[in-house]
């Protein structure tokens, strides 16, 4: 059983920058892709940013640029730099640990950790 802790949320200003930790347990970290969603009130959880197991990252349109999503295999951590954070990026975030085997795929999601941007 994987188990993921996020931390890093908080209030922060249009403009500024977070920096978001998902630390893992369980598991053996490398073999997992990792990655970034989140969910607005209102709205369907939807992805941030994925990065693989050889550190190849994705982003949604709405972030590139701005977000840039990072793993530390000796710390079995994820990180998420979150900068020109905007209203809009307000959502609790989820961290995903994901390993496609040949008859099934792992799929775990740590607790959330809420994000929000507001003067």
């Amino acid at each position: 059983q994987v188990q993921l802790v996020e931390s890093g949320g908080g209030l922060v200003q249009p403009g500024g920058s977070l920096r978001l930790s998902c630390a893992a347990s369980g598991t053996d970290f490398r073999l997992y892709a990792m990655g970034w969603y989140r969910q607005a009130p209102g709205k369907q959880r939807a992805l941030v940013a994925t990065i693989t197991t050889g550190g190849t990252t994705n982003y949604a349109d709405s972030v590139k640029g701005r977000f840039t999503i990072s793993r530390d295999n000796a710390k079995s951590t994820v990180y998420l730099q979150m900068n020109s954070l905007k209203p809009e990026d307000t959502a609790v975030y989820y961290c995903n640990a994901k390993k496609p085997t040949l008859v099934t795929t792992y799929n775990y999601w740590g607790q959330g950790t809420q994000v929000t941007v507001s003067s």
